[in-house]
């Protein structure tokens, strides 16, 4: 890699490379080794300011997808498991955008949602994903640190929610990512987390009544252990959490996106101030 001071690199894979396809062994190979070269060169990227990023497209209206699908399976088939029943054009991914924000920082915030608005003229669905943890005990933890949980757990996800509201049609999708300690707080060291995680519940829950009306519909996912650079499946904290889980173990980012796509898609469209535990039965 050049010694550039910053920029971004964006890779074509496929999700292909994560669930696999009949028939094209060959090409689901490459598309998964595609993901991991993004992850290994996001890394040595990282110092000189540089940004490396994957795009997984599902089924795309292509010459390539017509050929393999006249050999092998109709278009229907493919369009059939993707939860708008229909597979993506071409400009749909070219015009994917990275937008670098900081979720505590309110005027951020709000000018990605515009400029998302203002590059593809509509927004449809918001998920609020960013988010953080402290693990330490509560008596050791900061007043400075509180806040800071507090900014990007709750803060960010209301200031992201009212930009986003003014832009979404009836019928869209506000998702958050919340967490099954919500619920219930099983390990010690996450108090604030759980705190705001709980606020997160009950902030669906409020909303989901005031937007119902539009057909907006409102959701909490509530991941248990995951692994994820923030909380590792071999971390200092991770033998404990994965004793809580009935499965005895983590689960996996891909296991959240899966819930995430479904209440996005037209099946869930009476699906709404729900707060859908994806946890292994941790909360069991």
């Amino acid at each position: 890699m050049s010694a550039q001071k910053s920029g971004s690199i964006i890779n074509i894979s496929s999700t292909f490379g994560r669930i696999g396809a009949p028939g094209a062994s060959l090409y689901v190979a490459s598309k998964h080794a595609v993901e991991g070269l993004t992850k290994s060169a996001a890394l040595e990227g990282a110092p000189f300011g540089v940004r490396v990023n994957v795009v997984a497209p599902g089924p795309i209206e292509t010459e390539m997808l017509a050929r393999f699908a006249g050999s092998n399976y109709q278009k229907a088939n493919f369009a059939a498991g993707v939860p708008l029943k229909r597979l993506g054009r071409p400009e749909e991914i070219a015009e994917t955008i990275a937008i670098q924000a900081d979720a505590a920082d309110s005027k951020a915030v709000k000018a990605a949602i515009e400029k998302t608005v203002a590059t593809f003229g509509r927004l449809d669905v918001l998920v609020n994903n960013a988010g953080t943890a402290i693990p330490k005990t509560f008596e050791e933890t900061t007043l400075e640190e509180m806040d800071h949980v507090i900014d990007i757990n709750i803060r960010g996800v209301f200031v992201a929610t009212q930009a986003a509201l003014k832009h979404l049609p009836d019928g869209g999708r506000i998702i958050t990512i919340g967490s099954a300690v919500g619920e219930r707080v099983w390990t010690p060291g996450l108090v604030p987390y759980a705190a705001t995680k709980g606020a997160v519940k009950i902030f669906t829950q409020g909303l989901a009544r005031e937007v119902g009306s539009r057909g907006i519909t409102v959701n909490n996912v509530q991941p248990g252990p995951i692994d994820t650079d923030l909380n590792p499946a071999n971390g200092d904290w991770a033998v404990p959490q994965k004793a809580v889980t009935a499965l005895n173990r983590y689960g996996h980012v891909d296991d959240i996106a899966a819930m995430v796509a479904f209440i996005a898609g037209p099946e869930a469209s009476y699906v709404t101030g729900a707060n859908l535990t994806v946890d292994g039965g941790m909360n069991a």
